[in-house]
C-alpha cells in the first residue's frame, strides 16, 4: 500500500509542487511496469512516512508525465533527483538504499 504522504506530480502540477519553497523534494521518476522501481516504492514510501513536515517524496510516473521526464533527461528508471528551492540538488539512477537517500535527503534540510 502506497503512503499517503507521497505526493503524484504530473506534467501539469510538477513546476508548482517544486517550487514552493525551501523544503527538500525527493522525486522518484518511475512507471508501473519497472521492477526496480516496484522494489524502490516501499523505501520511498518509509522515507515519506519518516519526513512528514521536513521534506516531501513525490513520484512522476514518466508514462504519464512524459515533458518532465525529457525536460530533466530521465532515461533509465528509476531514476531520483533531489530539489530544493525549485533547483535540481542532486541526482542518483537505480535502486539505493534507504540509508543512502535518507542521508542525501538530510543533507538538504
Amino acid at each position: 500500500m502506497a503512503s499517503a504522504n507521497v505526493l503524484n506530480l504530473n506534467d501539469s502540477n510538477f513546476d508548482n509542487e517544486i517550487n514552493k519553497g525551501a523544503t527538500p523534494i525527493l522525486v522518484d521518476f518511475w512507471a508501473p511496469w519497472c521492477g526496480p522501481c516496484r522494489m524502490i516504492a516501499p523505501v520511498l514510501d518509509k522515507i515519506a512516512d519518516a519526513n512528514v513536515g521536513k521534506a516531501v517524496v513525490a513520484k512522476v510516473n514518466v508514462d504519464e508525465a512524459p515533458g518532465v521526464a525529457s525536460r530533466f533527461r530521465v532515461s533509465s528508471i528509476p531514476t531520483l533527483l533531489f530539489f530544493k528551492n525549485g533547483e535540481v540538488q542532486g541526482q542518483v539512477v537505480g535502486l539505493q538504499s534507504e540509508a543512502d537517500l535518507t542521508s542525501r535527503l538530510n543533507a538538504l534540510m
